[in-house]
């Protein structure tokens, strides 16, 4: 009967904005109170959503890499962001609030592919295989498109009809399963290896493989394997790698904003990758990176709402700090839009301090370099169930 009721009060989302809840406050309760003090309607920083059917073109043309498209998108005076992506990752973060499981007893295939017990169908292929024998084998990882649905389950069909969706209970056994879990993660790391990138330790920091400018070149090029990405992070969620996120999309963005090695990529990873990543706070940190490097600025169109950089956020201490920011602000600025750039500074830094996600991971990567990298293949070798 619980079931039943969660799933009437489910409300499919029609908008972009109520797919996208990564500026609202970490307390929906203090969120609500805030209605009644907002000021007149402005910009919220997100433009109108495309229709759903243009939406799905527009992804599949540009997840495919449609030059005229992409140049389309860059050229209008107000681009959109895609209904169609938002609403799927918006289904994936709150686990398919809509979904409804098999009836008859799952046969648990992922998990028992992953434990060499089955092949992967149609190829008939057994994960040993893949494992042993396609590592760097470069020419059969970009042409073969059965295996990735099995390396990388999902709890939704993939392109791959012989491959079985994820279940929440196979997600469990396979999250206490000492074998699988080792397995993934060397499938991880070969994919990784595809695209120029290694795991550098336990944490899911990542780094330029040597390897890295061929491939960069080639994934920069062969766009559906921006999908292939959108895909492996989400799996990752799904069977106990949520921390591996945060570290690939970050590098994956600097690559496409700062470097210029895969401005290709920029979209997808704004699009898809970013909104993978099931905490608020990962998921602003990432975009404020992002927008502090895009180019051109204005057309950037994943950023917070306007008054939600001024209002405060949850407690009367933030509202408090970010008052003193305000008055700090414009104390010291030159001019009004200067002040209005300083204070915009000013609290998004507040704000990735308060979270601490941010600097956290920072430090790790630091670290990582000071104390010198761990045996990946030992760490492996050994994950505790």
């Amino acid at each position: 009967m619980g079931n039943l009721m969660g799933i009437w009060r489910y409300k499919e989302p029609s908008t972009v904005e109520e797919c996208d809840s990564t500026w609202e406050t970490d307390s929906e309760s203090d969120e609500h109170q805030l209605g009644g003090e907002e000021e007149e309607e402005e910009d919220s920083g997100i433009s109108e959503s495309m229709s759903p059917a243009d939406a799905v073109r527009g992804a599949q043309q540009l997840d495919h890499g449609s030059p005229k498209f992409g140049d389309k998108m860059e050229s209008s005076t107000r681009m959109k962001r895609s209904f169609y992506a938002a609403k799927d990752l918006y289904k994936y973060r709150h686990s398919y609030p809509n979904y409804r499981e098999l009836h008859h007893p799952s046969e648990y295939r992922n998990l028992r592919f992953y434990l060499n017990k089955i092949p992967l169908v149609p190829d008939g292929i057994y994960i040993e295989e893949i494992l042993t024998k396609w590592r760097g084998d470069y020419e059969k990882l970009e042409h073969n498109h059965t295996y990735i649905q099995w390396l990388f389950p999902l709890r939704e069909q993939g392109l791959n009809f012989y491959a079985q969706e994820l279940t929440q209970d196979e997600i469990k056994e396979f999250q206490s399963t000492r074998e699988a879990r080792r397995r993934f993660l060397l499938a991880y790391t070969i994919m990784l290896d595809f695209f120029g990138i290694k795991l550098l330790d336990k944490n899911g920091n990542v780094a330029r493989a040597p390897n890295w400018q061929d491939r960069f070149q080639h994934l920069n090029e062969s766009q559906h394997n921006y999908l292939r990405i959108t895909r492996i992070l989400k799996s990752l969620g799904e069977l106990g790698f949520e921390s591996f996120k945060l570290p690939l999309v970050h590098l994956l963005l600097e690559e496409a904003l700062v470097e210029g090695t895969l401005p290709n990529m920029r979209h997808s990873a704004l699009e898809y990758f970013v909104y993978t990543l099931r905490q608020h706070s990962q998921r602003r940190a990432l975009l404020r990176f992002a927008q502090r490097h895009y180019q051109p600025p204005e057309n950037f169109i994943w950023g917070p709402p306007k008054k939600k950089r001024i209002l405060a956020s949850g407690s009367a201490g933030m509202k408090s700090g970010k008052n003193e920011v305000v008055e700090r602000s414009v104390g010291k600025a030159r001019s009004p839009r200067e002040g209005r750039n300083n204070l915009v500074r000013e609290a998004d830094d507040m704000d990735n301090r308060k979270s601490g996600e941010w600097k956290t991971w920072k430090g790790s990567k630091l670290l990582q370099e000071v104390r010198g990298r761990v045996d990946l293949e030992e760490y492996i070798e050994t994950i505790p169930l």
